[in-house]
């Protein structure tokens, strides 16, 4: 990642306040814990999702890093105790100054950024007391759900176009500009090259790409000298979009008599972006024509409306496209804009000890896994590739690799096997402990490198597009039990 002056000088001056980004039954039942005096019970949360996006093989879990700078400025200002005030709820004083002193104290465990992670198993677990840890559920989840859904969009888009040059154009179709610059930095985890959003690059030290609207070549009596005073402008970034009028008998031989000029003066055009019409039949009628010109070094990028399987689709038609502006698609996850994490209590304080607690439910998909849990990815010492992820609870004390391991799927028995030569890599790392922020937040650039080691650890069939293996995650005996356990104890019950 290049480097930014001023960057964490710019990161302490503009973290928001956002102890009001919340829903407002969070601060409600931190009212009644407060009236009740339970304010102080020990709770564990896990935030977890359910079903993988865009029917993938696997996600990419994004946004730590804006869980870490909101909880660290994680604080009630005066005006937000003055909005309060006035709500209807009344809250009383009392609760209005337990608020002005308000820290995170708790602990939070998650998974690294860029890790390849699959349903039900915790990719953050929090630790405090119920007062702390109900506030934060609902920007946790904002944050965490929108970067993790982009960036397994951006991931799916890369492997569709693996040798390419990928740049994140979506920022005009986000929702909002927080959706903009932070779904460019998911979008950059996963392995494209640059942005649109100049912000972003301001942000994060993401490189920034950019060519130039049609609105440049209308404003011109024609393309030609449109190009060629664009190329004036900026000899060094020419990048020339061709498709205003008519690609093939317009646009594309405008550009090889721009780029003939500027090579006489020592400079060269980039590329030329095509924008519109049959992408595959006009890369490759283009390519031919600035072959024929002997610009072989400049490429071709498309753009409009792109996605994996459009991408796809036009590789399998040879289209010759270099480069890949992709905006909307991936910006929205328009073809499942939400992700559906959620943020369940695993276990609360009872009579000075944490007990495990679980919600039972009619759609059985939706039944918790109760207690703290740890997640390991098992890897096969012998091959380096992933077996399966295993959840234990916490309380185990771990995976010892020294001894054989039964990978126990209760749903699927026939499945169940039993590994000997293995690694058991922690997934959940520590990131707060007691209030305290204990882990140092990775470069950009260290977090795709570790992103594209996490996809080497996974055999192909999990990884592709359409119809992917199912990846397992499996639970230790232990935490099945203590799930059936729970289960027939609340039926009893009722």
């Amino acid at each position: 990642m290049r480097s930014v002056p001023g960057f964490g000088e710019w990161k302490a001056v503009n973290d928001e306040h956002l102890a009001l980004h919340t829903d407002k039954y969070q601060l409600n039942m931190m009212y009644a814990h407060w009236v009740q005096g339970t304010l102080n019970r020990k709770a564990v949360f896990e935030a977890f999702f359910r079903k993988l996006p865009f029917g993938n093989g696997y996600a990419v879990f994004a946004g730590l890093e804006r869980v870490v700078r909101y909880i660290r400025g994680l604080s009630f200002t005066d005006d937000e105790i003055e909005f309060l005030k006035h709500q209807e709820e009344h809250y009383d004083e009392g609760f209005l100054r337990e608020l002005r002193s308000f820290k995170f104290t708790g602990d939070l465990y998650a998974v690294p950024e860029g890790t390849a992670v699959f349903p039900g198993e915790p990719l953050i677990r929090v630790e405090a007391r119920i007062f702390e840890a109900q506030l934060i559920e609902t920007a946790l989840l904002n944050f965490i759900n929108y970067q993790t859904l982009v960036a397994t969009k951006a991931s799916r888009i890369k492997r569709a176009a693996p040798g390419d040059i990928l740049l994140e154009f979506g920022t005009r179709r986000a929702q909002e500009a927080d959706a903009a610059v932070w779904g460019a930095r998911a979008a950059y985890i996963a392995g494209f090259d640059g942005t649109s959003n100049v912000r972003a690059g301001m942000m994060f030290g993401i490189p920034t790409r950019g060519t130039h609207a049609h609105s440049w070549i209308q404003a011109h009596e024609s393309e030609e000298e449109a190009f060629d005073k664009f190329a004036g402008a900026l000899p060094d970034h020419v990048s020339l979009l061709v498709d205003t009028y008519d690609t093939l008998r317009s646009g594309v031989p405008a550009a090889i008599r721009t780029a003939k000029r500027l090579a006489s003066a020592g400079k060269r055009v980039q590329s030329i972006r095509i924008d519109s019409g049959d992408l595959a039949y006009t890369s490759i009628r283009a390519r031919e024509m600035l072959d024929e010109a002997g610009l072989h070094e400049v490429k071709i990028m498309a753009s409009n409306d792109l996605d994996e399987h459009v991408i796809a689709e036009l590789k399998a038609q040879h289209a010759k496209i270099d480069m890949w502006g992709v905006g909307t698609q991936l910006i929205t996850a328009a073809d499942q804009p939400s992700l559906g994490g959620v943020y369940k209590l695993a276990a609360i304080e009872k009579n000075g000890r944490l007990e495990p607690v679980i919600k039972i439910s009619g759609n059985p998909e939706k039944v918790t896994s109760p207690g703290a849990k740890d997640v390991y990815r098992i890897v096969n010492a012998g091959t380096g590739k992933a077996e399966a992820d295993y959840l234990a609870l916490k309380e185990e004390g771990g995976v010892d690799p020294s001894r054989p391991l039964r990978l126990f799927d209760p749903l699927h028995p026939y499945r169940s096997k039993t590994v000997e030569d293995y690694d058991a890599i922690p997934l959940l790392q520590p990131v707060f402990l007691q209030g305290e922020l204990v882990y140092a937040l990775p470069g950009l650039d260290d977090i795709r490198k570790y992103h594209a080691g996490q996809l080497e650890l996974f055999w192909p069939e999990y990884l592709r597009k359409l119809n992917p293996e199912q990846y397992r995650v499996n639970v230790s005996p232990a935490a099945w039990d203590l799930k059936l356990v729970m289960i027939r104890s609340v039926q009893e019950k009722l």
